[in-house]
C-alpha cells in the first residue's frame, strides 16, 4: 500500500424494497472523502432478494487522489454536470 492509501472498516447497508432501493457504505471514524478519492471494499459481493434488508460490516481501501487528480475530477465534473440541464432560447410560451 502506498502512502496515499489505507485501510478502514466500513459499515454497508442494502436495502431492495418497493420503498427503498439503495447500498449506502459508511467508513469508520468519519473519514471525509474528497473529489477523486477511490474506495474499494473488500469481500464478496453482497446479493439480496426483494423485499430484502442487510447491513455489513467490512473493511476498505481509500486511496487519496493527487491534487492533479482533484483538479480534473472537478473540471469534469462541471461539463457532466452541464448534461444535466437544457437551455432553450426560444421567446415567449409555446402554445
Amino acid at each position: 500500500m502506498s502512502a496515499r492509501s489505507f485501510d478502514i472498516a466500513c459499515h454497508i447497508a442494502i436495502e431492495q424494497s418497493p420503498d427503498h432501493f439503495h447500498a449506502h457504505v459508511e467508513l469508520a471514524d468519519d473519514v471525509s472523502i474528497e473529489p477523486g478519492d477511490q474506495v474499494r471494499v473488500h469481500g464478496d459481493p453482497i446479493q439480496i432478494t426483494f423485499g430484502e434488508k442487510v447491513s455489513v460490516e467490512r473493511m476498505a481501501t481509500v486511496t487519496r487522489a493527487t491534487a492533479w487528480q482533484r483538479l480534473t475530477t472537478r473540471i469534469a465534473a462541471y461539463f457532466d454536470f452541464a448534461e444535466l440541464y437544457e437551455v432553450s432560447f426560444t421567446p415567449g410560451t409555446v402554445k
